[in-house]
C-alpha cells in the first residue's frame, strides 16, 4: 500500500522572502472527491499529470496512490468533475539534507504559504529552516482538498 507521511507548516513570510527559493514549479489541481475518508485529486504539474487517490488522515500519515495520466485527460477531467481548482507555484528546497515544498498559493487561496515535508516515518526527526513558523500537520483547513471548497480568503479573520 502506498503511504504518506507530512508534516505541513505555515511560513515565517518576512524571512522566506529574503531566503533562496530553489526551483520553483506552477501547479493546478482539482478534486472529484473530497469525501470525508478519501479524496481524488487530478493535477497538472508542468509538463506531467497525476491522479491521485488518499484514504482518511491518521495524525500525518494515510495511504496515497499516485499515478501519471495524460495531460489531455487530466485537463478533461478538471473541466468535467473538479470544480474550485486550486492554483499555485511550489518551490522546492533541500534543507539539512530533507525536502521542503514551499506552495506560494494564488486566486482564492492567494496570501497563503504552506511549506511540507514528507517524511520516511512518524517518528522520523528533521531540522526547521529558519522560515517556519506555526505547525498546521491537524489543522484540516489547511488540507488542499479543503482549500478547494473553503478558500483562504473566504476564512473569517480573527
Amino acid at each position: 500500500m502506498g503511504q504518506e507521511i507530512e508534516r505541513k507548516f505555515l511560513i515565517k513570510k518576512e524571512i522566506w522572502e529574503n531566503s533562496p527559493k530553489g526551483k520553483a514549479s506552477y501547479l493546478k489541481q482539482g478534486y472529484i472527491s473530497t469525501e470525508p475518508g478519501k479524496t481524488i485529486r487530478v493535477r497538472i504539474a508542468e509538463d506531467k499529470s497525476f491522479l491521485t487517490i488518499k484514504g482518511k488522515t491518521d495524525g500525518i500519515v494515510r495511504a496515497e496512490f499516485e499515478y501519471e495520466i495524460p495531460t489531455e485527460d487530466a485537463n478533461e477531467l478538471l473541466n468535467l468533475f473538479a470544480s474550485n481548482c486550486i492554483e499555485k507555484v511550489r518551490h522546492e528546497i533541500v534543507y539539512d539534507g530533507k525536502l521542503w515544498e514551499v506552495d506560494i498559493f494564488s486566486g482564492d487561496n492567494e496570501g497563503l504559504i504552506i511549506a511540507e515535508i514528507e517524511l520516511e516515518s512518524v517518528e522520523e526527526s528533521f531540522s526547521l529552516p529558519a522560515w517556519i513558523d506555526k505547525e498546521v500537520s491537524g489543522d484540516e483547513r489547511y488540507f488542499n482538498s479543503n482549500l478547494s471548497n473553503k478558500p483562504f480568503k473566504k476564512w473569517e479573520k480573527a
